[in-house]
């Protein structure tokens, strides 16, 4: 039996994509056990995989002190651990611990002073994807140190949702009629994500409703008040606005009982794929945001990306990118006509 700790401390979506690195460790090790390190918001996600065994929220961990720190990271008895997401008090406080095995980059200098294994890894320009390169953290681990193919990756990208949607939420989404699909558009990024704009989201609303399906929005409750004019324009599109209305336990549930979504590259695009739900994701060619980098992984995962060799003037203005809003809402409704209605995950 080993025990690994994964440290992943940032956002929902990068945590989904780390998750490949605690299925190859089950291959890898069978009996192991795995322990991912995350913000109090990415705890459903921890809990919803299959591979990993418990969660230690890094939150609580930095209202500690350095001596209940150390303490902390001991209690788990730890073999290894693998900063995927470079954190400067983590690398500190494993040190300190003692875990034998302390795994980080070479482009940290703190971990040249705190791991004693350093794996040679450079994001920005890599042609890998997100998950391919954190997988490359278990280097030292395997004397076989290949890059899995993406497909392969991908099959180590699972969810399954932990808590029953309400009766409510249940029964709105068993109402439709036959071929009639029940579709989550995610319109906001929170800032991780080239946004498509709310006037393609309104646009791909509205056909999707004439063509018979059911359209619900959500987001968080900041969101929704962002997006109130524009879902009080935009009304008799919309089945139901959830903006707000679920914790994400919930959420991950709703997107589990669902048949797709449709978002920029957002932490919702990557939940829904690793639940096997049809994902669209809708991304600018950009470097490092394009989808070669973070395309969503699942079986039923597909994306749209305007094919533009060169999209510099984007970089110097964010919010007006031209290459995501050149993707047209026939177009996001000519790739989602093949879906058909999908079993429920779990419900």
């Amino acid at each position: 039996m080993k025990t690994f700790l994964i440290s992943r401390t940032d956002a929902i979506g990068d945590v989904v994509l780390t998750l490949p690195v605690a299925g190859r460790l089950k291959q890898l090790y069978p009996t192991c056990r795995v322990v991912l390190i995350g913000r109090t918001y990415t705890h459903a996600v921890a809990s919803a995989c299959p591979w990993v065994d418990d969660f230690l929220n890094f939150d609580e961990f930095q209202q500690l002190t350095p001596t209940q720190q150390v303490a902390a990271l001991q209690t788990q008895q730890a073999d290894v651990i693998l900063h995927v997401f470079p954190n400067q008090l983590l690398a500190w406080s494993a040190r300190r611990a003692g875990i034998p095995v302390r795994i980080g980059t070479r482009n940290r200098w703190y971990h040249w002073l705190t791991c004693n294994r350093l794996v040679s890894l450079s994001r920005k320009n890599s042609p890998l994807h997100e998950a391919q390169l954190n997988l490359q953290l278990l280097r030292p681990l395997t004397t076989t140190p290949e890059v899995l193919p993406l497909p392969t990756v991908a099959t180590l990208t699972q969810l399954a949702p932990t808590v029953p949607l309400r009766p409510a939420l249940r029964e709105l989404l068993a109402t439709r009629a036959a071929r009639q699909l029940n579709l989550i558009l995610h319109p906001r990024s929170r800032g991780s994500a080239r946004e498509w704009g709310l006037g393609h989201f309104g646009t791909l609303a509205r056909l999707l409703h004439q063509a018979g399906h059911r359209v619900f929005i959500t987001g968080t409750a900041a969101e929704g008040e962002e997006l109130r004019d524009w879902l009080r324009e935009h009304e008799q599109f919309i089945t139901a606005d959830l903006t707000g209305k679920l914790d994400l336990p919930e959420f991950i549930a709703f997107i589990g009982a669902a048949d797709g979504l449709v978002a920029g590259s957002t932490g919702p695009l990557h939940l829904a794929a690793a639940l096997g739900r049809q994902a669209l994701g809708l991304y600018p060619p950009i470097r490092p945001m394009h989808p070669g980098r973070w395309a969503p992984l699942g079986p039923r995962a597909s994306l749209l990306v305007f094919n533009r060799p060169n999209c510099g003037e984007c970089r110097t203005q964010p919010a007006a990118c031209s290459c995501i809003k050149a993707l047209e809402p026939a177009q996001v409704v000519a790739r989602m006509q093949e879906w058909m209605p999908l079993p429920s995950a779990g419900f």
